[in-house]
């Protein structure tokens, strides 16, 4: 019995991707050590909530990547229908989070006395959903008919629509971007793109005038105004202050849990969407580049395993994940250093958020899941059936 659990272990260690897992380990210390800092100037442990949210995370995507993503995605409309649910449940009865500015949000649950974004776990429900309905067109020789396109295009206009709804347009903003990476790597044809491009181009002034609200038109006109006195103490007020932390550390930082802005709190949420502003008080241009330099290079492996992936699929789950951590990135990196307006999304892995984090290692155990079972390489096994019947014996 022993010798058959260690064969287990030994044969998951040979299949892993251990550089993909170093770089999450990475990301994850690098995560807590900023969360410590950032706890000096509350009354809440957000390095203590972190380390067990992390701990739950890897565990579970530990487990995940033991299950084929096929026969996850066997159950794709049970998926979707779920998302679905959940995301109108929470319009109706969640927790509504209002800000500044005009800022309401009902994006949340609660969920045993703690709120949970179900956004972020919808997320990962719809590379999965998503990735399936596409390579199910590709498989019927579909994927070049316009109904089918525009079906596909439906599909991904449920979340994008509903997170509106729910006020939260950052989200909105990602599923939309995660479409767009997954219909790329899916194959979808390019002339398709160029059309969605002319119609959002032509949409923007409606969008403007009609769709956004005024504090999300002062977030656009705010980020380029930040010199105005009157602006830094109303709408570029976090902007402005995130600058100045992420300047005031220079090249090599004024060193960890030594930041004074940190530790006074001047920078608004500097623990979730402003933890960037950490690292550069603290840790300076040096610590700046090091997060930027660990997710583009775990970016660029997710990429090395949607080449790896043994159907279009798993490459398409990859490209979803690839899209999520990409466009977040960015967002939340260029709002700290005002290049871009202020989106309301965390800094993969990085921020604290105890919804955010599960679910991105839930994408992360998908994606490790792709690799154990890339091309070449058989990996291990869930064999379900669509009644949910296991076979045991193959696990043996």
């Amino acid at each position: 019995m022993q010798n058959r659990l260690l064969l287990r272990i030994q044969g998951w260690f040979r299949r892993i991707d251990p550089f993909f897992w170093l770089l999450m380990l990475i990301i994850a210390a690098f995560s807590l050590i900023l969360l410590k800092s950032a706890s000096r100037a509350a009354n809440t442990d957000y390095f203590g909530t972190q380390l067990t949210v992390t701990v739950i995370g890897l565990l579970a995507a530990l487990l995940l990547s033991f299950i084929d993503y096929e026969h996850i995605a066997a159950f794709w409309t049970v998926i979707a229908g779920f998302s679905v649910a959940v995301m109108i449940y929470t319009l109706f009865f969640g927790v509504a989070v209002q800000g500044s500015g005009g800022v309401n949000a009902k994006a949340w649950i609660s969920l045993a006395g703690r709120t949970f974004q179900t956004s972020e776990l919808v997320k990962i429900l719809f590379m999965i959903t998503y990735s399936k309905h596409l390579s199910l067109i590709k498989a019927r020789g579909k994927l070049k008919n316009p109904l089918y396109v525009l079906l596909l295009s439906g599909h991904a206009a449920v979340p994008v629509l509903l997170c509106h709804f729910q006020g939260d347009d950052g989200a909105a903003i990602v599923f939309f971007f995660m479409f767009l990476c997954m219909s790329l790597g899916g194959g979808i044809q390019l002339r398709y793109f160029a059309l969605l491009g002319g119609v959002i181009a032509l949409a923007v002034p409606f969008i403007w005038n009609n769709v956004l609200s005024e504090y999300q038109i002062n977030r656009f006109t705010s980020v380029y105004n930040l010199d105005d006195p009157s602006v830094q103490l109303n709408e570029g007020y976090q902007q402005y202050q995130g600058r100045l932390s992420i300047g005031s550390g220079q090249l090599f930082g004024k060193g960890l849990f030594n930041g004074n802005r940190v530790e006074t709190n001047l920078v608004t949420f500097q623990h979730s969407d402003f933890i960037f502003s950490v690292a550069g008080e603290e840790l300076g241009f040096i610590g700046c580049t090091a997060i930027i330099l660990l997710l583009f290079l775990y970016l660029v492996r997710v990429l090395h395993i949607a080449n790896k992936a043994r159907d279009d699929l798993g490459r398409c789950i990859c490209f979803g994940f690839f899209g999520l951590i990409a466009l977040q990135t960015v967002s939340n990196i260029g709002m700290c250093l005002a290049l871009l307006p202020v989106m309301g999304v965390t800094l993969p892995f990085f921020s604290a958020g105890g919804s955010s984090a599960v679910c991105l290692y839930l994408g992360f155990g998908l994606v490790q899941g792709v690799y154990m079972r890339r091309t070449g390489v058989e990996g291990p096994r869930l064999h379900a059936s669509r009644n949910l019947k296991i076979d045991f014996k193959k696990l043996k």
